[in-house]
């Protein structure tokens, strides 16, 4: 692909399929912007990929997310990445818990593809790194699998508000990924249960048909075809990437 040109902002992305996504949207010629609450690791990022910008943002946060596009400038690209994780039998879960997991997985997806479409370049792409819990239930993680499916209404929504824009908007939705949120899981797994790590990765694998966690790349290389010419009538879709998870 060649995507010269084009400006990418990816939330997130400091660690991670944000990281990844990072790598391949600049390989591809873009000019990537990369977002995320923690310097250290956007530098981190910033240093291994050469050329690309970084800026400080709290998704969650309604003026952090403007004055993150004010720095970036129109994008023709814009992927929200950031998200965050816990787990939480649901008679136990807190009002904190679930306020946290909607905060930065949805409102922060809400005000990342807002802005995006104010300041976008038409035709643009706005695309959602989701989850396979954005399609299906899963045990313990209600509070997140909640705001996963809200993305995708959002996403749905929104393609068809755009669709004579020139501009669609896709959820990618993962399974669980190598990445070093799924390794937080593993090390919650381990405390909550007394199991051994590698007890517990196998505990994670096992969730997909295929028996394994997914790579990065794998959402990336997705990422990269939704925004190709070839893909410009693929909208309002949630794609898996979940190895056959029903």
């Amino acid at each position: 692909m060649d995507l010269s040109g084009k400006r990418v902002l990816i939330t997130g992305g400091g660690s991670g399929v944000g990281a990844d996504l990072a790598r391949g949207f600049s390989a591809a010629g873009a000019h990537v912007v990369i977002a995320g609450r923690r310097a250290d690791a956007l530098e981190r990022v910033a240093r291994r990929i050469g050329g690309i910008q970084m800026q400080l943002c709290d998704v969650t946060d309604e003026g952090s997310v403007a004055r993150l596009f004010d720095a970036a400038g129109k994008c023709d690209i814009v992927l929200a990445n950031a998200g965050a994780a816990d787990s939480a039998p649901f008679a136990r879960m807190t009002l904190e818990h679930w306020n946290a997991m909607l905060a930065v997985n949805l409102t922060g997806t809400f005000l990342t593809f807002r802005e995006g479409v104010r300041r976008m370049e038409e035709p643009g792409r706005l695309i959602a790194i989701s989850s396979i819990a954005g399609l299906r239930g899963y045990s313990y993680i209600g509070a997140y699998a909640a705001a996963k499916h809200g993305v995708i209404g959002l996403v749905r929504s929104l393609a068809e508000e755009f669709a004579t824009r020139g501009v669609t908007l896709n959820a990618i939705c993962p399974g669980y990924l190598d990445t070093e949120m799924t390794d937080r899981t593993i090390d919650n797994i381990v405390a909550k249960t007394g199991r051994q790590p590698h007890e517990a990765r196998a505990s994670l694998e096992a969730l997909s048909p295929q028996r394994r966690l997914f790579q990065p790349v794998e959402v990336t290389a997705t990422a990269l075809w939704l925004c190709s010419r070839a893909a410009r009538g693929v909208n309002g879709q949630a794609i898996a990437i979940a190895g056959g998870t029903p």
